[in-house]
C-alpha cells in the first residue's frame, strides 16, 4: 500500500547569517551579492524568502487534536440489519483481511474504513500520515444465526501476525496495527479468552489491542472490496462463501 510520508521544516535562528543558495538551488532564486542576516531590518525579506520556499510543499496531513472532544473518539452508533452484529478487526492492509471476512458464511456485508483515532472524517492520506492514531479496520456484519462471533475470531488469529507491534509484513505504521474492537461485553469476553487460547500456541507475545469499538469511518470507494473486484491490476479473486484460494494482496 502507498506511504504518505512527512517533511521537516528548516527552521532558522533570527541571529544566524546565511547564504540560501548554499543550501539548495531553486528557479526562481538569483544568488545574493552578500549573505542575508536575520536581523530586524531583513525580516521581510526573509519572510518572503521562505513563503517561497515552502508555498511548494503538499499540504501537511491532519494531526490530531488535544482535546478528546472529536466525534472520532466516540462509540460506533450504527445499528446492524435485524437478526445481525457488527464486529469489528484491525489485523494489517484491511484489502485483504476484508476477502477473508467476505468468504465467511453468514457475513452478509464487510466495509473497510479507519477507527480508533481522534480525527474525524480521515482520508486515507491523513490516516498513511501516522497523526491520527487511525487503524485500517474491517467491519463485518453477520448474520447471528448462521455464524458465532468465535468463528470470526478464527479468521481474525488465522489472516495474520499478532506479535509483530504496529507491522504486518512489509506494511508497517500504526495504522497496521493488531486489534478487536468488540460492541458487547459478550463480543469482548470472547475475544479474551481467545486471545489466551491463542498465547499458548505462540513462543511470542501477542500485541493484539481489545478495545470498544469506536466511530467506523468507511474509507474511499475505491478500496471497498479491493481484492474481489480485481485491485489496479484486475485480477479478481473469488469471494465466495468457503473459498480456500490463498489471498494474494497487492496494490
Amino acid at each position: 500500500m502507498l506511504r504518505a510520508t512527512t517533511t521537516t521544516p528548516l527552521f532558522l535562528s533570527t541571529t544566524t547569517t546565511i547564504t540560501p543558495l548554499l543550501l539548495f538551488s531553486s528557479p526562481f532564486l538569483t544568488k545574493p551579492t552578500r549573505p542575508i542576516s536575520l536581523t530586524s531590518s531583513n525580516k521581510p525579506i526573509m519572510s518572503s524568502f521562505l513563503n517561497k520556499l515552502f508555498s511548494s510543499q503538499s499540504p501537511t496531513p491532519r494531526s490530531a487534536p488535544t482535546s478528546s472532544s472529536s466525534p472520532a473518539t466516540g462509540p460506533d452508533t450504527e445499528i446492524p440489519s435485524p437478526g445481525h452484529q457488527f464486529a469489528q478487526f484491525g489485523a494489517g492492509c484491511f484489502w485483504g483481511v476484508e476477502l477473508a471476512f467476505q468468504r465467511v458464511p453468514g457475513v452478509t456485508k464487510t466495509e473497510v474504513g479507519y477507527s480508533q483515532g481522534r480525527v474525524d472524517d480521515p482520508s486515507y492520506e491523513d490516516v498513511c500520515s501516522g497523526t491520527t492514531g487511525h487503524s485500517e479496520v474491517v467491519r463485518v456484519m453477520y448474520d447471528v444465526s448462521l455464524c458465532g462471533y468465535e468463528r470470526l475470531l478464527e479468521v481474525f488469529w488465522e489472516r495474520h501476525d499478532p506479535t509483530t507491534l504496529n507491522r504486518q509484513g512489509n506494511d508497517v505504521g500504526t495504522q497496521y496495527r493488531s486489534g478487536i474492537y468488540y460492541y458487547s461485553p459478550e463480543q469482548e469476553k470472547a475475544a479474551r479468552e481467545s486471545l489466551e487460547q491463542h498465547q499458548k500456541l505462540l513462543n511470542r507475545k501477542i500485541v493484539t489491542e481489545i478495545l470498544p469499538a469506536k466511530k467506523f469511518y468507511r474509507a474511499e470507494e475505491y478500496h471497498q472490496q479491493y481484492l474481489a473486484k480485481g485491485g489496479r491490476f484486475g485480477f479478481k479473486q473469488s469471494a465466495a462463501k468457503g473459498c480456500n484460494d490463498p489471498i494474494r494482496c497487492y496494490g
